[in-house]
């Protein structure tokens, strides 16, 4: 089974990311790709800049990497109360390619920030408007007060309730 991680984030030092790396091993006889979206850079979608170069290649090469996943996990980065700018960007691009960005792939959508609601406003709109592209969405988690919730050192939730319910969360994925 593979799955492909990423975080809906293009900071270096992105929670997300290490939420996501975190939740994706927790699958059992899996193997895991964890993508950046740095990796990912393409001009602002425009129609004229689309209209100029066409699709993009990474936005194609990214749909490549989605296609050959079992399962999505996924740990969006909220950024006034909504998604980055960086995830908006390749999945803007992404959709003029396909509608269905997520090519009908099981999910695990997920969120944190250091505030106590973890994503909840970001997590809420893709919750919604991902199935439109092809997400099957299994389920969601949120983290909150990712500072007071996980430690970056061993790269694991530290609360313990909170990593049981991630840990019952794959279970049963």
């Amino acid at each position: 089974m593979k799955i492909i991680a990423f975080a809906g984030s293009n900071s270096q030092n992105s929670i997300n990311k290490k939420l996501a790396t975190y939740a994706s091993g927790l699958f059992e006889n899996s193997e895991v790709e964890v993508l950046d979206l740095n990796d990912f850079q393409m001009p602002l979608f425009g129609v004229d800049i689309e209209k100029e170069i066409g699709q993009h290649p990474l936005a194609k090469a990214f749909l490549e990497k989605i296609s050959t996943a079992d399962i999505l996990v996924v740990s969006l980065a909220e950024n006034n109360g909504n998604y980055s700018v960086a995830f908006k960007n390749v999945f803007d691009w992404c959709s003029r390619i396909g509608a269905k960005v997520f090519q009908e792939k099981p999910m695990l959508l997920m969120a944190t920030s250091p505030g106590a609601r973890g994503g909840a406003s970001v997590l809420e709109i893709a919750k919604n408007a991902f199935p439109r592209y092809g997400a099957i969405i299994k389920a969601t988690f949120s983290l909150p007060g990712f500072n007071d919730n996980f430690d970056v050192e061993k790269g694991r939730i530290s609360n313990e309730e909170l990593d049981k319910q991630l840990k019952e969360i794959v279970k049963n994925f």
